[in-house]
């Protein structure tokens, strides 16, 4: 009897401690997250499932062309993943030619997937504050995103982490780029 309880008091310990670490690692470590639409094509595809980086910003600052995921703040079970063009101080303005500007100079990049129909809200010089980042998806015409009002700039508490590693599909695995 006494073995039985030993090892059913064993067994609980390990599982309580099991369940703690897993916590932990989910809360502060990383976490897995599935892509759900088209917004970042051609770099993340729907149905695509990412581990977040979540450490990496206890200690350093989130960089232009980071791949982010933060919530919606209008669906509290909604997550948007989104490149970082912009960064806090910075004046940001698309015009309508599709190009996009930092501080009044053209931004060189290549992530965008074709040219930018409606520069939304950045048609007009929009400065970021000092935590505030605009943030856009690859697939510039299909993505809901800092030029739109209902997701607008993202204050850097806000930010879970940096999308990391695509672990499905297997054909696709791989650390992501971001710079």
């Amino acid at each position: 009897m006494k073995n039985i309880l030993k090892e059913i008091l064993s067994t609980s310990i390990y599982l309580l401690v099991v369940l703690c670490a897993a916590y932990l690692i989910i809360t502060y470590v990383g976490q897995r997250t599935q892509v759900s639409g088209s917004s970042m094509e051609t770099t993340l595809s729907d149905g695509d499932n990412l581990l977040v980086d979540k450490i990496t910003y206890r200690f350093s600052d989130p960089k232009r062309f980071d791949i982010i995921v933060f919530p919606f703040q209008y669906d509290t079970d909604t997550y948007y993943i989104k490149r970082i063009i912009g960064m806090p101080g910075e004046t940001v303005q698309i015009d309508y030619d599709g190009n996009i500007y930092i501080n009044g100079s053209l931004m060189e990049e290549s992530y965008g997937r074709e040219v930018i129909q409606n520069p939304g809200k950045a048609a007009e010089p929009i400065t970021l504050g000092e935590d505030e980042y605009f943030v856009m998806g690859d697939n510039r015409n299909n993505s809901s995103d800092s030029r739109d009002p209902s997701v607008g700039n993202i204050h850097r508490k806000d930010i879970i982490g940096r999308a990391w590693v695509r672990i499905w599909p297997f054909s696709k695995f791989g650390v992501l780029k971001h710079q």
